[in-house]
């Protein structure tokens, strides 16, 4: 028998006390037999135990293109990654040329930049041999014509408040916006990815107290304008910062790449999109139902999950250093500090389960910590500043 979960705990205890105290003795054996077991219910479905997931993206720029190869996993079992190693990987384009990728680490196929880069007007088409046993298939995309891209106009970001009450502290956040346009008329759909960078500092006298964090953006960000009178986009608003991190507490920073679409890539992300939005229920949408541009060429009725991609690029950066009331810090001295140590003896288990925060030599005081995040900046991130560090200067 499983365990009552927290709800049901509640209740049994409540009526036990109940029934101690009116002798409702029967009561209490039939809400014991009603919730005796838990059992979990995984809902039967005719998706395919384990469809091929492409993730792949090709541009106009002089940089390594990447294609993630993994296999989806059952409904029901633990999220995870399952990539798909030993496949022979390429692109082709309308020329006839053709181009292999190498495998840099299980899943990942990359391009070698001296040899690829695509051009705008060119049409391109992945090709994917799989290896393994239970699968060894050919796989293809349709072509995909690679889209001009016009330049982002402007990145900018405005203080929001959060909350705002009468003699509590006012709390701020940041909503970064975006304007772009197309003066040719020839770009209608569009997606935005971004990749930020944020410094941290720990407020401590310890070796590594500056470090940088990165991250890469997981949100669909896309926009039609052809229903609109202009093929022009003003305050879109691409991300949020609230106050409950430490982004905006030094400098921030963030780049972001904008692609043209086609109208069917448009749909299939719009598609992915409002799945986002619904997941949760049991009977929501599911990727499976998402058709994308990958198809398996012995068996056309596989279902093939993903898309790949290729539009031109265009970049805009963005520097924040300024201050936002409120903001997160989880480095207060009630939260770090552990114990004051007087004297010279020798501290157990030092720099392995206790770091030293702060040292006082006359009187001999150490302030020390059993938390290693709040000696050591690189727990988190990494002490090695991005190039681009110095240009929001």
């Amino acid at each position: 028998m499983e365990q009552f979960n927290s709800i049901n705990l509640f209740i049994f205890m409540r009526l036990v006390r109940k029934c101690m105290q009116s002798k409702c003795l029967i009561l209490f054996l039939i809400f014991l037999f009603l919730n005796s077991c838990i059992t979990q219910f995984i809902p039967q479905t005719n998706v395919d135990k384990q469809l091929l997931v492409v993730e792949g993206l090709i541009t106009d720029q002089p940089v390594v293109n990447t294609i993630k190869l993994s296999k989806s996993l059952p409904l029901g079992t633990i999220n995870m990654a399952n990539p798909l190693d030993g496949c022979i990987v390429s692109i082709s384009d309308d020329l006839g040329n053709m181009y292999p990728l190498s495998e840099i680490h299980s899943g990942t196929y990359v391009t070698d930049p001296e040899i690829f880069k695509g051009e705008i007007g060119r049409k391109y088409s992945l090709h994917i041999k799989t290896n393994t046993l239970n699968n060894n298939y050919n796989y293809e995309s349709l072509p995909v014509e690679m889209k001009p891209v016009p330049p982002i106009d402007s990145v900018y970001y405005e203080k929001k408040v959060i909350e705002e009450i009468e003699g509590v502290k006012k709390q701020e956040g940041c909503q970064i916006y975006l304007n772009t346009h197309d003066p040719a008329n020839m770009c209608k759909f569009f997606r935005w990815e971004f990749s930020e960078t944020w410094e941290f500092q720990i407020p401590y006298h310890v070796q590594n107290r500056v470090c940088w964090i990165s991250n890469n953006s997981s949100a669909i960000n896309i926009k039609n304008t052809s229903v609109l009178a202009q093929d022009k986009i003003e305050r879109f608003p691409l991300l949020f910062i609230s106050n409950q991190t430490d982004r905006l507490k030094v400098k921030y920073s963030l780049l972001v790449n904008q692609y043209s679409l086609t109208e069917d890539e448009y749909l299939y992300w719009e598609k992915l999109q409002n799945m986002s939005d619904q997941v949760g229920g049991l009977y929501d949408m599911i990727p499976a139902g998402i058709p994308g541009n990958v198809y398996c060429i012995e068996n056309p009725n596989e279902k093939v999950l993903g898309y790949f991609s290729a539009s031109a690029s265009s970049s805009k950066r963005i520097f924040i250093e300024d201050h936002f009331a409120g903001i997160f810090t989880q480095y207060t001295n009630d939260i770090c500090i552990t114990d004051t140590i007087y004297g010279n003896d020798i501290i157990p288990y030092l720099n392995s389960g206790i770091w030293v925060l702060l040292t006082n030599i006359i009187p001999p005081i150490r302030v020390v910590t059993d938390i290693k995040g709040c000696a050591d900046c690189t727990v988190r991130g990494t002490i090695i500043e991005p190039d681009f560090w110095k240009e929001g200067k």
